[in-house]
């Protein structure tokens, strides 16, 4: 991968230990620190339009989970090395290692994840939390076990191994190309620039990270599910400060609800939050007003 473009111009590179072996992150800045963590199915290069304009104000720490991109992929059975309990931990091994005990967490996609499951259970390690187009895993799960929203990539991905390893692993930019393009407003693998395309395609044809997005999806149907389910039960909810983005086009194509009024009525009722002009990968697809949103709300 050494041949491949930097696209964090001026940011540090690190390789930090942790229990399950290296996280690759970059920092940049001064300020508060904000880890920035990414979504399915990229890198942490997916906030290289983002992450200079935050590193103006914050320390900005863009890393790799745990399976993907440059970061360690543990072999894991039934999702149990990719519960977000589990995925978090790095982010706090990461943060710890460059000097920071508290932070703000933005996350996308299945790095909001991470950053939401982190907020509910260490609350005084996070002082701002933004979530990027999603909604609460048994939300969704909620929805595809009850027919109101299509099983897709969810139900495939979270098939007992090794059955989706095993279909993906044959032409792996055939599998996961048209779902950035079918993500994206404008259906196009133009929203992206080609240099991350490249980056992120590197990432997935490696079997090993494949395996990594599987056992990512499988402990989002049940683990993470489990304890989405035991923290509703007990109306536990994030006590920090918390925005919604999520983009006018991706997640609101089957849902009756608005992102916002799902996260209020359930984990973040006091949540803020709006709109982008986007599909799914708003910090790719537009980039200022995402840049804006975060800048305004972690300021």
């Amino acid at each position: 991968m050494t041949d491949l473009a930097d696209l964090f111009p001026g940011f540090q590179s690190h390789w930090i230990d942790t229990s399950i072996g290296r996280i690759f992150a970059r920092s940049h800045g001064a300020g508060t620190p904000l880890v920035l963590l990414h979504g399915f199915p990229e890198t942490h290069v997916m906030w290289h339009r983002v992450a200079p304009a935050l590193a103006e104000s914050h320390f900005v720490v863009a890393m790799d989970l745990r399976g993907y991109g440059w970061s360690s992929a543990p072999t894991s059975e039934g999702g149990a090395m990719y519960a977000k309990r589990a995925m978090y931990e790095d982010v706090i091994a990461v943060m710890e290692s460059l000097g920071h005990v508290r932070f703000h967490v933005a996350g996308h996609d299945r790095g909001a994840r991470v950053a939401y499951r982190l907020a509910l259970d260490h609350p005084g390690r996070v002082d701002r939390l933004a979530l990027l187009d999603i909604l609460p895993t048994a939300e969704v799960w909620r929805n595809i076990r009850a027919g109101t929203s299509p099983g897709a990539h969810w139900d495939f991905l979270s098939r007992k191994a090794p059955e989706p390893e095993s279909m993906i692993v044959r032409d792996p930019d055939l599998y996961f190309e048209p779902l950035l393009e079918k993500w994206t407003k404008a259906e196009s693998l133009k929203s992206f620039d080609a240099r991350a395309v490249a980056q992120y395609r590197a990432a997935w044809r490696d079997p090993s990270r494949i395996h990594a997005m599987c056992e990512d999806y499988r402990a989002g149907a049940t683990l993470d599910v489990d304890a989405d389910a035991s923290d509703l039960a007990a109306h536990k909810t994030i006590a920090n400060p918390t925005l919604v983005l999520n983009g006018d086009f991706y997640l609101t194509r089957s849902v009756s609800e608005t992102p916002l009024q799902v996260w209020r009525r359930t984990f973040a009722p006091k949540a803020a939050g709006h709109m982008i002009d986007s599909g799914h990968f708003l910090a790719e697809e537009n980039a200022p007003d995402t840049t804006a949103a975060l800048k305004a709300f972690f300021a």
